[in-house]
């Protein structure tokens, strides 16, 4: 067998363990406050969410794309105010009238993927609720709610008169400090050179750091390998920009 073919086998070798293997558990991230990475990117939204001042008619919108920090700003305001925490796809007329005739009163409510509810009805009856009962509302949507595509006139009134403020994609500070963090939760050791080679090619956004952190565990655990540069190249091919060629090398 020559170097060539060698090297085609150990390639498909590696390949087919990494789509073999089914992972025991789940990752969960963390949401705890001190995990936030401040940057001016999430300045404003921290402003909003985090300061003094008053919210009009107590509404507010979060949005942004994903991989932002929208939900970990999202639970912090939680924490805080003892929210109740909801989903939009799962939100329901009957849900939002249960809430509101239980025993113990709910003091503020936070709505992540409020942009996801498919009961218009239902969203319209919490917003119109939570204001006469002077409740504090967190909406947490990856578009601003005025760009939403409603059809009942009165939800789309209130959406427009939603106060909303972006949560930005991070800055190059940012994405080293997420990246870092993200190989830390999953503990994921990589070389210093190697996460500069990453940081230097990979998409400019959190969501590409989260997928390339998520690929490179599930490829270390496959292969039983350490994250090198090779191993990298490998199962990032599509996501790399400007490296060179990206065959698999086994490492000595």
């Amino acid at each position: 067998m020559d170097g060539r073919t060698k090297l085609k086998t150990d390639e498909n070798a590696v390949a087919d363990a990494i789509g073999q293997l089914v992972l025991p558990f789940a990752h969960t991230p963390r949401f705890a406050a001190d995990d936030f990475v401040f940057s001016s990117s999430n300045a404003a939204a921290r402003s909003w969410l985090l300061g003094p001042t008053p919210w009009p008619e107590r509404r507010l919108a979060l949005w942004g794309p994903a991989g932002t920090g929208k939900t970990h700003m999202l639970d912090i305001w939680v924490r805080m105010h003892e929210a109740l925490l909801l989903h939009g796809a799962s939100l329901s007329h009957a849900h939002v009238a249960g809430l509101f005739a239980a025993p113990v009163p709910v003091m503020a409510i936070a709505l992540d993927g409020a942009d996801q509810c498919g009961d218009e009805r239902a969203l319209l009856h919490l917003i119109n609720t939570a204001r006469e009962h002077g409740m504090a509302l967190l909406l947490g949507a990856r578009t601003p709610p005025a760009r939403w595509p409603v059809g009942l006139p009165d939800l789309a009134s209130r959406l427009r008169a939603t106060m909303a403020v972006a949560m930005g994609q991070p800055g190059d500070g940012l994405l080293r400090v997420l990246l870092l963090r993200l190989l830390a939760e999953r503990q994921i050791v990589v070389a210093q050179p190697v996460v500069e080679w990453l940081l230097r090619r990979l998409p400019r956004t959190a969501r590409a750091m989260q997928a390339a952190v998520r690929r490179l565990d599930h490829a270390a655990l496959a292969t039983g390998r350490p994250v090198t540069r090779a191993l990298a190249a490998h199962v990032l091919s599509d996501m790399l920009a400007g490296s060179e060629s990206h065959a698999f090398v086994p490492d000595p």
